[in-house]
């Protein structure tokens, strides 16, 4: 949509051909609904928070970056906000506004939209000339042409990977795609034990091999499978295929230096000294983490609080700082935010989103290999580089 408005603000007659029967079903859901549209950060985060192929998109964002997608929408008549981590929001908490507001842009340019059209193969003409064909067997023909199908993440909105063989079709290599932003999976029983249970500011260090090659601050879930939230989901980009070994682990208490905790730990204990263990984390733990947690501390749940030696104390208080859990997997890419690899961004122009291998063909979105964390960095994405490929149509 972001390249169909700017080709056509340019004067070129545009067209978009659109699987569903309604466009933006990808957007419509982003931000759980509420539309994350963009991040409030300088150039410098921007980047970092880009692992993959940051450095390609410099071009992209310096044409339209994270300041011009708020922008866009605000001079289109929708409000926005700032939340925690930069996060931006549309004021009416609606992606589906956003999807309204590009609608409403695209009618306003000229450009038609084909919805409910399947493309079974795109060719090319020997006079350079486009074609393309749908399953309803509608022949389009054209001059350039930008390939933003998505990824293989969330098929039931309508990205399953049609892009990938197109691109194949025009010898584009593609980088194995995999998912990334996805909840993790874990053999550990203990996270079933604590299913359902969120825990709000910790510190999650991801390892791979024993080496760290991740930390984040936020939110996280106990899942049945093994564990998601926003810290995991962006953590999780390591462990896409081939998985190698892996565990996360938990400081539960960020704010506090293993002094600090001692010294809570053991006023908590002085207030109830005949307590038993397992009853005297209240203040510290939610019920539902108490038995995983007293089970892993090697502590007999009934011991007397004023019996626990300054060894036991030392090892819990150890525990509360590196609470570990095994990782075998993340959730299939149908269950991923994101896809990572796609499009190698070897073979496409930087500066205009246009094939190395075929001139006339550009690429934009999720579809390339390019991929961030969350926190509306995947969506500046999509819309700058289809921003510059509509610049350049």
């Amino acid at each position: 949509m972001m390249a169909a408005i700017t080709s056509a603000q340019r004067g070129r007659r545009t067209c978009i051909i659109e699987k569903n029967n309604r466009p933006g079903r990808k957007l419509s859901i982003c931000g759980k609904g509420r539309g994350n549209i963009t991040n409030q950060c300088d150039m410098e985060d921007l980047m970092a928070n880009i692992p993959g192929n940051s450095r390609f998109l410099y071009s992209a964002f310096s044409k339209f970056d994270n300041y011009s997608v708020i922008d866009f929408f605000e001079s289109n008549g929708v409000e926005t906000k700032v939340e925690r981590g930069g996060r931006v929001f549309p004021v009416s908490d609606s992606a589906k506004q956003l999807v309204s507001c590009m609608e409403d842009k695209l009618r306003q340019c000229g450009v038609r939209t084909y919805y409910s059209e399947n493309v079974r193969r795109i060719f090319r003409e020997e006079d350079g000339t486009f074609g393309v064909n749908t399953a309803s067997g509608m022949e389009l023909y054209c001059k350039s042409l930008v390939i933003a199908t998505g990824g293989k993440s969330y098929p039931a909105t309508g990205s399953t990977g049609d892009g990938y063989a197109f691109a194949k079709e025009f010898g584009h290599t593609i980088v194995p795609p995999r998912p990334s932003l996805v909840p993790l999976r874990s053999a550990d029983r203990d996270c079933a034990r604590m299913q359902g249970l969120s825990l709000r500011n910790v510190s999650v260090d991801f390892y791979i091999d024993n080496s760290k090659v991740y930390s984040d601050f936020g939110e996280m879930m106990f899942t049945h499978f093994g564990v998601t939230g926003p810290v995991i989901l962006s953590g999780s980009r390591g462990y896409g295929l081939p998985f190698k070994s892996g565990y996360i682990s938990i400081d539960l208490k960020p704010g506090l230096t293993e002094e600090m905790l001692d010294k809570r730990i053991l006023r908590d204990f002085g207030e109830s000294p005949n307590k038993e263990f397992s009853n005297c984390l209240s203040k510290l733990l939610p019920a539902k983490m108490i038995p995983v947690f007293v089970s892993r501390s090697g502590i007999a749940p009934d011991k007397q609080v004023n019996a626990i030696t300054r060894q036991e104390r030392s090892e819990i208080v150890a525990l509360f700082k590196a609470f570990t859990v095994e990782i075998s997997g993340t959730c299939s890419i149908d269950e991923a935010i994101i896809t990572a690899g796609g499009v190698s961004t070897k073979e496409v122009n930087p500066g205009t989103m246009e094939s190395k291998l075929c001139p006339g063909l550009y690429f934009a979105g999720e579809l390339l290999d390019v991929d961030g964390y969350t926190g509306g960095f995947n969506l500046t994405i999509a819309f700058s580089s289809g921003h510059l490929a509509g610049m350049n149509t």
